[in-house]
C-alpha cells in the first residue's frame, strides 16, 4: 500500500500534468450569465482536451477520474421518459469527456435500473468504475439485495461495494469482504453524508480499513478536512466526496453573484466548476460525485477536473463566502 507520502505526492505530479495539458479557453463574460452552467457549457467539447485529472486509490494505485457521477435524484426516472433521453446523452457527455465513476444505490429508487440500462444500451460497461451499496438489516436481506443490485445494473461484478450510512455494519463489511474475496467486488467501501456522523465514519474506517470512503464535503460544509481526509491520506484511504453542491443549497446562496477575479487563471467558468475544484483541491479526495440530468450541466462538471487546482489561500476565500 502506497504510504501517505507517496500518495500525496502521485495526487500533485498528477495535478501538475494536468496543468499543462492543453485546454480550450472558456467564455468568462461578467454579465448576468457569467459563473452559470450554460456559460461554462460553451465549451463542453473542451472536455476532451487534454486528460482529466485523475488520482490513485491508495490500496492499489489504480488511477480514476477526479469528476464522477452520482445517481441520487437525477437517475431516479422512468425508462421510457424525456428525462431517461437525456440521461443517455448525459452519459454519453460524461464517458467521451474523460468520466468513468458512477455511484448508486438500491436506496435511490429505480436509479439502479436506469445506470444499468444506460451501460448496457450506450455499450459504456467497460469504461466505467461502478459503484454501488449495501444497505439492509440482516444477512438474508443483504444477499436478495446484493443479487438484485446485479440485475438492475446489469453486471456480474462491480468495481466498488460500500456500506451505505454504516448501516448494519456488523453484518455488512463481513459480507461486503465476502465479495470481494470471491472477485465479485473490487473495493470496498463506508459511506456517510452528513457532519454529525463523521466521528462514526473515522472510527469505522480505522477500525475496518476500507479501500474508499463515501463522505460529504464542500465549501459549506468543510468540516471532513480537520478530521477525515487527513485521516483516510494517514490510513491509505481513498475519499469518494459527496453533497458538493449542497443539493443545490450552494447555487441559491451565491445567485447572481460574479466568479472570483482569480477563478480565470484556475480554468473555472462556472460555480458549479468552483465548487467541485475547491473539493478536488484537497490532496486526500480521490474524486467527488456530482449528480446531474442535464447534458450541459454535465459538460460544465467535467470542466473542473481540468486546469490548475485552488490554492489554500483560494480555498479560504471561496469558504468565506458561506461562513
Amino acid at each position: 500500500m502506497p504510504s501517505r507520502r507517496e500518495f500525496l505526492s502521485s495526487a500533485s505530479l498528477a495535478a501538475t500534468g494536468l496543468a499543462l495539458a492543453p485546454l480550450v479557453a472558456c467564455s468568462r463574460d461578467s454579465g448576468a450569465g457569467a459563473g452559470t452552467p450554460a456559460a461554462g457549457a460553451a465549451q463542453g467539447a473542451a472536455a476532451a482536451a487534454g486528460a482529466m485529472l485523475t488520482r490513485p486509490i491508495p490500496s492499489t494505485g489504480e488511477l480514476i477520474p477526479v469528476i464522477g457521477a452520482g445517481t441520487s435524484g437525477s437517475y431516479e426516472v422512468p425508462l421510457a421518459s424525456p428525462e431517461y433521453s437525456a440521461l443517455k446523452e448525459v452519459v454519453r457527455i460524461f464517458f467521451e469527456g474523460g468520466g468513468s465513476v458512477i455511484d448508486t444505490s438500491p436506496n435511490y429508487d429505480n436509479a439502479e435500473d436506469v445506470v444499468g440500462a444506460l451501460l448496457d444500451e450506450g455499450g459504456w460497461r467497460k469504461r466505467c468504475f461502478l459503484a454501488t451499496k449495501l444497505a439492509a438489516d440482516n444477512r438474508p436481506a443483504l444477499e436478495a439485495q446484493w443479487a438484485d443490485s446485479l440485475r438492475r445494473l446489469r453486471t456480474d461484478k462491480v468495481e466498488l461495494l460500500a456500506i451505505h450510512n454504516l448501516r448494519n455494519l456488523a453484518e455488512a463489511m463481513p459480507y461486503a469482504r465476502e465479495l470481494k474475496a470471491q472477485g465479485l467486488v473490487k473495493y470496498i467501501g463506508l459511506t456517510h453524508f452528513q457532519d454529525n456522523r463523521h466521528a462514526d465514519l473515522l472510527q469505522a474506517m480505522t477500525a475496518e480499513k476500507p479501500d474508499f470512503i463515501q463522505v460529504n464535503y464542500s465549501v459549506g460544509s468543510p468540516a471532513a478536512a480537520s478530521t477525515l481526509l487527513p485521516a483516510a491520506a494517514d490510513q491509505g484511504v481513498a475519499v469518494m466526496v459527496n453533497r458538493a453542491f449542497e443539493d443545490g443549497k450552494l447555487f441559491a446562496e451565491v445567485g447572481g453573484r460574479a466568479l472570483p477575479g482569480w477563478a480565470a487563471e484556475a480554468g473555472i467558468g462556472s460555480w458549479a466548476q468552483m465548487f467541485l475544484k475547491f473539493v478536488i483541491s484537497h490532496p486526500a479526495v480521490t474524486v467527488v460525485i456530482p449528480a446531474t440530468g442535464k447534458p450541459e450541466r454535465q459538460a460544465d462538471q467535467l470542466m473542473a477536473g481540468h486546469g490548475a487546482l485552488l490554492t489554500q489561500a483560494q480555498q479560504d476565500e471561496v469558504v468565506a463566502i458561506f461562513i
